[in-house]
């Protein structure tokens, strides 16, 4: 049953580094199950009202509301607690280290040995690799390195990881970057594939296709300040671009 209230809600937020204001008056709501479009050109304030979100920056001024409960986040730990998930563009896997323990990374699960608290190195491949196996993705090894990877894997078991903690708002940041058409494909499923098993999503970019084909909602940004709502079905994408360009926005 779809729940009446939005999952989140995030009212009249500013925020200002020193004498510039990032964010002026913002509002904002995400729906259950519904994957909303932020949109924006560079130094719209759409990194800053998610990092907000998301625990990274406390907010100036307004109040955010999950599940209609008031909610003060002072780190993204404390807003992934509440299944607040962010996947970001080029920081979310470590090349250096294997797929397995990106897959966990801090949150290993672990074993006693006596007083001992040991890495559950078994436990940590057998999940890894059958969520990345859920997600489509083959590789020989979970403990190869996330170098071998292409970008549109690195995005799925971003993904996967996201889901496996209990996402209820996944937070995707530009993840279409420098991807090929049939990886953009993949990323997409894999997005509709999150929708569909609950979660809600924020889909930030500035490229209006890459959101268009997957998105139910638009929030538009410029220079801090919110310039139009409204649902797909309202414009086709070249309508949107052209707000986007023109910063003329529809309320």
């Amino acid at each position: 049953m779809q729940q009446d209230f939005p999952l989140v809600r995030m009212v009249n937020i500013s925020k200002c580094f020193g004498a510039v204001r990032a964010l002026n008056n913002v509002s904002i709501e995400v729906r259950h199950k519904e994957v909303l479009g932020l949109l924006g050109d560079n130094g719209a304030g759409k990194s800053t009202l998610i990092k907000i979100l998301a625990g990274v920056f406390p907010p100036d001024g307004g109040e955010i509301y999950f599940n209609e409960e008031p909610v003060k986040f002072s780190s993204p730990k404390e807003a992934r607690t509440r299944g607040i998930e962010t996947v970001h563009q080029e920081l979310s896997l470590v090349n250096i280290m294997t797929i397995s323990r990106n897959f966990f990374l801090g949150r290993e699960p672990t074993k006693r040995i006596g007083s001992i608290a040991l890495l559950d190195k078994k436990k940590m491949d057998e999940e890894c690799s059958r969520v990345i196996g859920e997600v489509g993705i083959r590789v020989r090894s979970p403990n190869e390195y996330v170098s071998i990877l292409s970008g549109g894997e690195r995005q799925a078991i971003s993904i996967g990881r996201a889901m496996y903690f209990g996402a209820k708002l996944l937070i995707l940041d530009e993840p279409m970057t420098a991807l090929s058409v049939k990886e953009t494909r993949k990323v997409i499923e894999h997005i509709e594939e999150a929708r569909e098993s609950g979660a809600s999503i924020i889909f930030i970019t500035h490229n209006v296709y890459h959101v268009y084909p997957v998105a139910d909602r638009f929030i538009i940004l410029n220079k801090g300040v919110k310039m139009g709502e409204f649902d797909k079905e309202e414009h086709q994408a070249e309508e949107i671009i052209e707000m986007v360009a023109s910063s003329e926005g529809v309320l």
